[in-house]
Order: C-alpha cells, then sequence, then structure tokens
C-alpha cells in the first residue's frame, strides 16, 4: 500500500477527498442539528417559564387599572360606590423613598369613603327586613356631614326620605348639599361635657334614636310598633300587629347608627380591603387611617393577609382616642389621663378638622383595638399645613381627614426610619370642595389662631 504526503498527514493512496457538494450536505446537516437542538431547548425553557407565571399567579392579584367600558353599564349611582383607584402621593413618596399611596375615596358619587358604609347600612337593613324601599319611611343619622350626605344620595335613589341630626358650626358647604339633596336638617350646639350650659355630644348623638322613634309615633294614630334591631339601631312603625303584611307596608322610622353599626366595618372588610390588596399586589407594608369603621374594616382584613402589616391611627386634635389608644397598646388599658374627670380643658368639638375623631369607644372601634400597632396625633395647624404643601407640590385639592391622614403617614414612615421603598395606603376621605367656609378659608383660620404654613411640612419631611 501507498501513502502519500498531504497538508502534513499521512493519507492512504486509496484516500480520496470529499466532494463540494458532500461538504455542502454535510455543513446543512449541522446547522440543521444544532438548530433542533436549539428551538427544542428554547420550547423547554418557555413552557417552563409560562409554568413558573400560572403557579406565580396563583397566590397574587393582578393588577387591574381604572377602565372606561362602552360595553358596562352600571345600575344607577349606587353602581359608582368603590372601585376607587389608588393614586401615588409624589411630592412624598419622593421625599421620603418609600411609597404613599392614598385610595380616592373622594371620586365616590356621594364625594366621600362614606358612600360605602351607607350604601351597606341601607343594603343590610333592606335584607333583615328593617326597611323597605318606598313605602314613606325615613331614615335619621347624627353626622358632622358626609356620612349624612352619602344616606341622603343613596336613600333618593331608593326611596326613602332623610333627617340628619348635625352641630350647627359644620361647614355651610355640608349643609346645602344635604338640602341640595332632598334631607331635613336639625342643628344642634355641640358641646362637651364640661359645658353646663350645653347638651353634650352624646345628647346630640342621642337625638336621632328619638327622632326615629317619634316618626313611627307621630306618623299614625295606630298603635307604636319598635321593630328588633341589632345593636342601638332603632326602627319604628304602626300598624295592625296581627297583620305583617300590613306593618311591612307602613313608613318605618330607621335610626342608621353609623357609629355603632356592623355594615360599616363590613364595608371596609368586604370592599376598601381586598380592593387595596388586589391594586398593590398584596404588597402593603402599612395602613393609616382615622379611627372607626374604615381602619377597623380595612385594618382586619389586612392583617388576615399578612399580619406584619402596620395598622395606625390618625387622630386630630380635641378627639379622645389618641392617648386612650396608645394607652391600650402599650397597657391594654383604655385610659387618657388628660381626659379624666375634673381635668379636661378642651373641647373635643373644638377643632377644625371634621370627619374624624370622637371622644367615646364604639363598637366599631373596638373592633379595630386588637389589630392596631399605632396611633398619632395631628394638630391643626399641620393639618392645613399638609392641605397647603399638597396643593402647591401634587395639584391635590383634599379635605382635612385626608390631610390628617397624609400627615400620619409621615410620621409612621420617620418613626419606622422606613426608607427603603416600602408601601403605605392610606384614605383620601373627601376633597377641599366641602371645606371652604372653614379649612379652606384662611380668614377663618386666622380668627381661629391657626397658622397657615406649608413649611412645617417641609421641615417633617427633612427631619431626622
Amino acid at each position: 500500500m501507498s501513502w502519500w504526503l498531504t497538508a502534513g498527514n499521512l493519507l492512504p493512496s486509496w484516500y480520496k477527498p470529499p466532494s463540494q457538494s458532500s461538504l455542502r450536505y454535510l455543513f446543512y446537516g449541522i446547522i440543521l442539528g444544532f438548530s433542533f437542538s436549539l428551538t427544542s431547548t428554547s420550547l423547554a425553557l418557555f413552557f417552563q417559564a409560562r409554568r413558573r407565571q400560572r403557579l406565580a399567579a396563583k397566590d397574587q392579584f393582578e393588577p387591574r387599572p381604572i377602565e372606561l367600558r362602552s360595553d358596562e353599564v352600571l345600575k344607577g349611582v349606587t353602581g359608582l360606590i368603590g372601585n376607587t383607584p389608588l393614586i401615588r402621593i409624589n411630592s412624598l413618596s419622593d421625599a421620603l423613598g418609600v411609597e404613599i399611596l392614598g385610595k380616592a375615596e373622594f371620586l365616590n358619587p356621594g364625594g366621600s369613603v362614606k358612600d360605602r358604609v351607607a350604601l351597606r347600612m341601607i343594603d343590610d337593613a333592606e335584607t333583615v327586613g328593617l326597611l323597605h324601599p318606598y313605602t314613606g319611611s325615613r331614615i335619621f343619622e347624627g353626622t358632622v356631614g358626609s356620612t349624612g350626605i352619602s344616606i341622603a344620595t343613596i336613600a333618593r335613589a331608593r326611596g326613602y326620605d332623610v333627617t340628619i341630626i348635625m352641630p350647627d358650626d359644620v361647614a355651610d358647604e355640608k349643609v346645602k348639599a344635604l338640602h341640595a339633596l332632598g334631607a331635613d336638617i336639625e342643628r344642634v350646639r355641640p358641646a362637651s361635657i364640661v359645658d353646663k350650659k350645653q347638651a353634650s355630644l352624646s345628647s346630640f348623638l342621642c337625638l336621632s334614636p328619638q327622632r326615629a322613634l317619634e316618626f313611627g309615633r307621630n306618623f299614625s294614630s295606630d298603635r307604636l310598633h319598635l321593630v328588633q334591631a341589632p345593636s342601638s339601631m332603632a326602627v319604628s312603625t304602626s300598624g295592625d300587629e296581627e297583620n305583617p303584611d300590613d306593618l311591612i307596608n307602613k313608613p318605618r322610622g330607621f335610626f342608621a347608627d353609623q357609629f355603632e353599626n356592623r355594615s360599616n366595618h363590613d364595608a371596609h372588610y368586604d370592599g376598601t380591603g381586598p380592593e387595596i390588596w388586589r391594586q398593590t399586589n398584596g404588597s402593603v407594608n402599612a395602613f393609616v387611617s382615622g379611627a372607626g369603621g374604615t381602619v377597623a374594616g380595612v385594618g382586619r382584613f389586612l392583617k388576615s393577609m399578612n399580619e406584619e402589616i402596620v395598622v395606625a391611627i390618625s387622630d386630630p386634635e380635641g378627639s379622645g382616642l389618641y392617648n386612650k389608644v396608645s394607652s391600650y397598646i402599650k397597657y391594654g388599658v383604655m385610659f387618657d389621663s388628660r381626659e379624666s374627670e375634673g381635668t379636661k380643658r378642651r373641647h373635643q368639638v373644638d377643632t377644625v378638622v371634621e370627619g374624624i375623631g370622637i371622644n367615646r369607644l364604639t363598637d366599631n372601634i373596638s373592633l379595630a383595638l386588637p389589630i392596631v400597632d399605632d396611633a398619632f396625633r395631628i394638630t391643626d395647624a399641620e393639618a392645613v399645613a399638609m392641605s397647603r404643601y399638597l396643593v402647591q407640590h401634587d395639584g391635590l385639592f383634599l379635605g382635612s381627614s385626608s390631610a390628617c391622614n397624609l400627615l400620619a403617614c409621615i410620621k409612621l414612615v420617620r418613626k419606622m426610619e422606613w426608607k427603603e421603598g416600602q408601601t403605605i395606603v392610606t384614605i383620601l376621605c373627601d376633597s377641599g370642595n366641602r371645606h371652604y367656609s372653614k379649612f379652606w378659608n384662611d380668614e377663618y383660620l386666622e380668627k381661629a389662631g391657626i397658622p397657615i404654613d406649608p413649611e412645617l411640612v417641609t421641615q417633617l419631611l427633612s427631619s431626622s
């Protein structure tokens, strides 16, 4: 056998170099094989990623932006209540290094978060047979305005009349709104227990159930009947007790009782809380709100999803809850030495903030106590400063309770030393449209000795 040298290698004489076409086919085969391998690997990775996404989606809510749908028609004004957007407060979030988000409840048709409560109270009363639409029945409630406006809005849509008992020093805008909605208004002089010449605030609240009972008594010469109702709600009617249909069709006086009514809490536990959880994809570190059904319902729901979430109360000057809640958190006892007998000097109603704050422990607040982690007292000057700061830096025109809530958010962030993008959610209860005559009236504030200084907020944001 002969050998010959090619390209420095010894090859047998019978060896024939491959033809050009053979090399081409070999090259094609290598390319196809590599392509098939790459494609199969890519497909496998793709389906694995899809599977991981589906598994993760089971534990998270998908973001759902506010949408206008041409194929969806809402049934009346009540269809507009709830599902409000969650908005980022840019100035505060950027300054603090966290995400401060506000639930824009002022976008409800009645203009406030109280629309949720009013709707749930009336729905629940109808469900259990305490109220029947279009029977000439009348709803009574004691309120500083927002709840009354919400009740009047929904009551008109359901065929009820409304009587609102309210202090005589609330903002005129709320009174005008109630009149426009056809509500009857009884205005009462507010005073705390330190003023012996005036009825106490408790007496003012007691007028509502009294008026509800009087309605059933005065409406007809028939025998008055008190309908069994939960909590301290009062329901009266008149008619033939042996004829249930006669009782159902007779007008009723119904005291809604927002402070003690469990529907207040349930509206937020079943509605506002789940909305916040979904809108944040479950990423919430803290929730801040005024004391009442909102903090109880939302706080309890969020804690049920993640017990590490911090729940804090925002309490204005004049309210007796701040020190009491703080005492409960620290010692398990509701007591405030500043509010003890013979020591109180400040009227609980002596504040420019309307809509939050109270001086007694209601059923709804009791529901919140086990889950509240902190409380912050907000002065009138701080609330006013925050409202002006938000207009200047964010274009947000908000009411006094919204300003209190956002100021409390800042204090909570500072106290927790958060600055790594933690998410704090609060309630933007109503807009400034209902506060022109007092909270947004510079002349009124000047006479009341309340400074208007947005720099208070700037200093708080920059302080360590």
